[in-house]
């Protein structure tokens, strides 16, 4: 089997990363073509084995990708495409049909109740991806929860398959040595009570509120990877408050199979593995999130982890992680929360049940299954987080006839949409 993956961009982020793991475990010859930011993660698949191609597409509304994208995929004779993010599932859909490649599989990585992917959800947005959809031949939802989302924008139940992410849980075990290498090359005080959160600057996250609440504790410190169009706006909220010198916004760093971007601030070698053995506590606030990749990986490195939303965990019984816990969504009660932490002392957690449901292996080998009832036709699928998915109907069964709206998701807004 011969498989092409399209995807939007492969800058460091949670599908960007995922899609490298996958490659990894795949039993099938697979190559690769992002449409835009041949970022770190694409050195990575490259120096992994699998060719990477950049289309070089230049804005949400470049329509002369599409006969680029459909001359590769049909020059590259596959037998599936499989697409990865909102604007690689449109133009990849549809290329690939032009292209004679009539199975197509799309993973939806990060939709939430009002945004994809950090962007507005549109009247628009919904109809362009559900008359895209329909030229598949399956969709692979991360979680049960992106499942539902999706019946309800009008995805046929019977063409949703859920593969959760994975994770490799070794790569982020606690190393005590990375702990105090990591606080030193910060200039964290050794016996500090530090918090982390991990994940793109944008409102969605709501690392606001996670800032206001690290500064109502005196002597607590926030290590807080990532980059994004609220890290200004982050910085000022810490200064204003006097905590300027205890929050520390360290940009956009690699995973653990991905480089840390260049110039990235203090220790800016170090990569989220290392940052998490050096918190004691974890902290993803957002409210409404596709899976949880940084709170399995969180958990993963024995931490206790407070988050808004997790479908990775929440879908499970308690019992597979009882070191992850819910709290409403504001900054007291996160600050109180994370006081009764630091009065009991957290220290380290056995890595729990959860960590193992999620393994990448599974993960890769749920995938395939999904990729040969594709190619065979209408069969029914169970795989993923426990819930049972019915099966695709065949893509021979779609008309081929589609125009192709604007992809964008406002009529004003012409630049490349960022994850």
């Amino acid at each position: 089997m011969k498989v092409l993956h399209i995807i939007t961009g492969l800058e460091v982020g949670g599908a960007e990363q995922q899609l490298r793991l996958m490659l990894r475990r795949l039993p099938v010859s697979c190559e690769v073509i992002t449409l835009t930011d041949p970022g770190p993660v694409a050195k990575g698949i490259e120096a992994d084995g699998t060719p990477v191609t950049h289309l070089g597409m230049t804005g949400n509304r470049d329509l002369t990708a599409l006969p680029r994208l459909a001359r590769l995929i049909r020059n590259g004779n596959y037998d599936l495409v499989h697409t990865h993010l909102y604007r690689a599932c449109v133009y990849g859909r549809i290329a690939a049909r032009l292209a004679g490649v009539r199975t197509v599989v799309a993973t939806e990585h990060s939709l939430g109740d009002a945004v994809i992917e950090g962007r507005r959800l549109t009247r628009g947005v919904r109809e362009l991806y559900r008359a895209t959809e329909r030229l598949g031949a399956a969709t692979v939802a991360v979680s049960d929860t992106v499942a539902a989302r999706l019946v309800r924008w009008g995805v046929p139940e019977q063409r949703i398959y859920v593969v959760p992410n994975g994770i490799e849980a070794h790569r982020f075990a606690f190393d005590a040595d990375a702990r105090t290498a990591t606080r030193s090359r910060l200039g964290l005080p050794p016996d500090a009570f530090v918090v982390g959160g991990v994940g793109r600057l944008v409102p969605g996250k709501r690392f606001d509120v996670l800032v206001r609440a690290v500064t109502q504790m005196s002597g607590v410190h926030l290590l807080l990877a990532g980059e994004g169009p609220e890290r200004d706006t982050l910085r000022r909220t810490a200064e204003q408050f006097g905590a300027g010198d205890r929050i520390h916004l360290l940009g956009q760093r690699g995973g653990a199979v991905s480089p840390s971007s260049p110039a990235a601030g203090p220790g800016e070698d170090l990569d989220i593995p290392d940052l998490l053995s050096a918190m004691d506590v974890f902290v993803s606030p957002s409210a409404d999130e596709a899976f949880g990749l940084a709170v399995l990986e969180a958990l993963a490195a024995g931490l206790h982890v407070l988050h808004g939303s997790c479908p990775a965990v929440d879908e499970l019984p308690a019992d597979q992680a009882p070191g992850a816990h819910r709290f409403r969504a504001g900054a007291y009660e996160l600050s109180t929360a994370l006081r009764e932490l630091r009065r009991t002392g957290p220290g380290r957690l056995p890595v729990p049940p959860v960590v193992e449901h999620y393994d990448i292996a599974r993960s890769a080998e749920a995938l395939m299954a999904v990729y040969q009832q594709a190619l065979a036709g209408p069969v029914v699928s169970a795989a993923g987080s426990g819930s049972t998915v019915s099966a695709a109907r065949s893509p021979e069964s779609y008309s081929s006839n589609v125009s192709l709206p604007d992809p964008s998701p406002s009529p004003s807004d012409q630049s490349l949409s960022k994850r």
